[in-house]
């Protein structure tokens, strides 16, 4: 797996990133929404460097001017409900992108820290030799994001697969080193230390999810 670190640079990237952490801006959840997607949209910008282009031609209004375009047929998939305002940084960025949505979440059988990973709601378009960004905020333990591409690619094999996560810790990394195939390209806003007993990203943010719609049941 190919691993890109975007933030270890300073650029205002990792102004965004300080905000949605800070806990007396969480309180506003329209911002920490928009601070979300304007991470997406950095880090679909960088993302896009790393894609296939063909030359083109555009006519203005006074001549002609070569240029080049991109060749891509780009599916985003975020994983709902955490990866919905990330996506829509990404959709503004790959505005003619198709787009799918799957639903993911950790399920306690004993009301425990053990978990088990269930992938229930999937809406996709094919994904035959297309180029997946699988888009999730949070890249915890990592066994979200392998059950939803197990989930949506068995059969249909895309040309190319970028995960693009905003936190990570790096147990999440290694498992997704360990599970997803060589050719994957994991995106990196920025990397934290740990995953507590909980299997909560330390310092992380807290629930991305909540932070962004509200508390769930």
């Amino acid at each position: 797996m190919h691993v890109h670190y975007i933030s270890e640079e300073n650029s205002i990237l990792n102004h965004f990133l300080a905000q949605i952490r800070d806990v007396s801006i969480q309180k506003d959840s329209m911002r920490f929404r928009k601070n979300v997607e304007r991470i997406g949209e950095i880090m679909a910008y960088e993302l896009s460097k790393t894609l296939d282009y063909e030359a083109t031609s555009v006519q203005t209004p006074l001549g002609i001017k070569e240029t080049t375009q991109i060749s891509d047929k780009i599916v985003l998939c975020s994983i709902l409900r955490a990866g919905l305002a990330l996506h829509t940084g990404f959709m503004n960025v790959f505005d003619a992108a198709d787009n799918g949505f799957v639903s993911a979440y950790r399920y306690h059988p004993n009301n425990d820290v053990e978990f088990e990973i269930r992938v229930e709601y999937q809406a996709a378009p094919n994904l035959a030799d297309k180029t997946l960004i699988l888009i999730d905020p949070m890249l915890a333990t990592g066994q979200s994001i392998v059950a939803v591409l197990h989930k949506l690619h068995l059969e249909q094999k895309p040309k190319e697969i970028h995960i693009a996560v905003a936190i990570a810790a790096p147990e999440g990394v290694q498992y997704l080193q360990e599970n997803v195939p060589e050719n994957v390209h994991l995106w990196i806003a920025a990397l934290d230390e740990k995953l507590n007993e909980k299997n909560y990203i330390i310092p992380g943010l807290g629930d991305a999810g909540d932070l962004a719609y509200g508390i769930k049941l």
